[in-house]
């Protein structure tokens, strides 16, 4: 199994910054990107950004210039670096995964995992 821990979610005012970090554990064999998703009450949730295992990013229009998402391929980590943080920034931050890991069959799988959110309050 596969386990993704968050860390990093809390209270700040708006122009603000926070950095948000999820690390992956478990039966990896390789990691093929991974990437941050947000949920705000009453809404759908939605892609934030993600970053590939060479190095592509991809940004939602909203943050683009904003939040800057990064990764430690040898710790299985993604970092979302969160600056000039806005009220409607305000959601529940989900970290995902696409994961291979081995069979019983000594085959390969890939899954997506998610971790259990963090939550990202901006006041203002």
């Amino acid at each position: 199994q596969v386990q993704l821990v968050e860390s990093g979610g809390g209270l700040v005012q708006a122009g603000g910054s926070l950095t948000l970090s999820c690390a992956a554990s478990g039966s990896i064999v390789i990691i093929n990107a991974m990437g941050w998703y947000r949920q705000a009450p009453g809404k759908q949730r939605e892609l934030v950004a993600s970053i590939s295992s060479r190095g592509l990013t991809n940004y939602a229009d909203s943050v683009k210039g904003r939040f800057t998402v990064s990764s430690d391929n040898a710790k299985n980590t993604v970092y979302l670096q969160m600056n000039s943080l806005k009220p409607e920034d305000t959601a529940v931050y989900y970290c995902n995964a696409a994961v291979v890991s081995r069979t019983a069959s000594n085959g390969q799988r890939t899954s997506l995992y998610w971790g259990q959110g963090t939550q990202v309050t901006v006041s203002s």
